[in-house]
């Protein structure tokens, strides 16, 4: 049910800018936007009117490491179905992402341009998309889902274009150059690369170091040159420290961080994009859904030091976004990550990487984050209190009743 203007009366208004509730407040929505806020009663003629007495009113949620297309846990097996099957499979995660309550996601690697057209245009109901197209990779890196026993010929007769595919192997200064630029010819809105090894992939420790400095810079080079950025996949210390002395702006996942390094980051101003419940879902779920043992076995060598992470960036004041990294079945869990961070860090701050910080890496922050006159109206009415008990923001949405995606009301079960 949609509306050009709405009135929500007798919010207690979540601003997580302020980590407090600031209660009996009006809220009006016109064409998409917050219109007014005020302590006072707001009147208009023309605008439908909920009453949400007794319920927290909060910004829209922002996720930014998100994989729409990633319907399997078995990536490599992913790439091989077909792609109208692939395409089909991702509707129902985006709608489950907005009906959660994250009215913006980033695609972390393989969602492109069309996507987002789809949601744009209402064919698909989702949250608003910022796409990075197919993520850079070099051979044998986190991106490179080919099997030991696997050779691609260096002049192959056909090439097959797989919607499943979340990343792309490009090799050398020239190669990954050209390979940033059809990622944001064909509508990227950032570029990620693979800037160390990882956990899903087949033969990359994770140790590993992905793409030279000199590659590194060649694509943060052309993303700059775009007027956007790079974010890269990266666990290792050395491997952070080498994508943040490059120009990398947001660093996803990072769990093996060291002190010194957070401290480089938070010099050059760099984010971090921490994914700790992919961990959980892929060592209690991994095996059951199909993800190949040797992935199962690295998860030890980075899920526990995931919530150690969270401690050393906060310490050297590095900004913090939310992130989930679900794939296939366990892509429900995405709210989860909200638990986890709880447990170590403030509800308030938590809160604060899923709307401010993530609006400020999206370059929104004057739009998206804060429900503050000339936002967009990105907002949630919700049953409870997340600053003092975040579970409310958990499941699928149960305990958000109403959800409004720049001033259209998405879902709404509010009596």
């Amino acid at each position: 049910m949609t509306s050009t203007a709405t009135l929500f009366k007798n919010a207690a208004l979540l601003d997580p800018l302020l980590g407090k509730l600031q209660e009996h407040r009006d809220i009006l929505v016109e064409d998409g936007k917050v219109k007014e806020i005020a302590d006072r009663p707001i009147h208009s003629s023309s605008a439908r009117v909920i009453d949400v007495a007794g319920r927290t009113v909060m910004p829209g949620l922002i996720d930014l490491h998100v994989h729409v297309i990633a319907v399997e846990l078995d990536l490599s097996r992913q790439i091989r179905m077909p792609n109208v099957l692939v395409t089909l499979r991702s509707v129902p995660i985006l709608r489950g992402m907005l009906r959660r309550g994250f009215t913006t996601v980033r695609d972390a690697g393989g969602a492109g341009h069309a996507f987002k057209q789809a949601v744009e245009s209402g064919l698909a109901q989702g949250p608003r998309l910022f796409v990075s197209g197919r993520a850079l990779s070099q051979t044998g890196g986190h991106g490179d889902m080919r099997a030991r026993t696997d050779y691609i010929p260096s002049d192959p007769a056909c090439s097959c274009v797989r919607v499943g595919a979340l990343a792309r192997v490009a090799d050398g200064v020239d190669a990954v150059r050209r390979a940033a630029r059809e990622e944001l010819q064909m509508g990227a809105d950032q570029i990620k690369i693979m800037a160390s090894g990882g956990v899903a992939s087949p033969t990359d420790p994770v140790g590993a170091f992905g793409y030279s400095e000199e590659e590194i810079r060649a694509v943060v080079e052309e993303a700059s040159g775009r007027g956007t950025y790079v974010l890269a996949h990266a666990y290792t210390a050395a491997a952070i420290a080498r994508a943040v002395r490059c120009g990398v702006r947001t660093i996803e996942h990072g769990n093996l961080v060291d002190t010194a390094t957070a401290t480089q980051m938070a010099e050059a101003g760099a984010y971090v994009v921490p994914t700790l419940i992919t961990y959980d879902a892929l060592a209690g779920e991994g095996g059951r859904f199909g993800l190949p043992a040797e992935s199962i076995a690295k998860v030890a060598s980075v899920r526990e030091a995931g919530l150690r992470s969270l401690e050393i960036y906060r310490a050297a004041g590095v900004k913090m976004g939310f992130g989930s990294d679900l794939l296939g079945q366990s892509q429900r869990l995405q709210s989860d990550e909200f638990r986890l961070r709880a447990s170590v860090l403030p509800a308030a701050e938590v809160l604060a990487s899923a709307t401010i910080v993530g609006a400020e890496v999206l370059g929104m922050s004057d739009r998206l984050g804060r429900l503050v006159p000339g936002a967009l109206a990105d907002l949630l009415v919700v049953d409870g209190n997340p600053l003092e008990d975040i579970d409310c923001l958990l499941g699928q949405g149960e305990h958000i009743p109403l959800v409004m995606k720049e001033g259209m009301i998405e879902f709404n079960d509010l009596p």
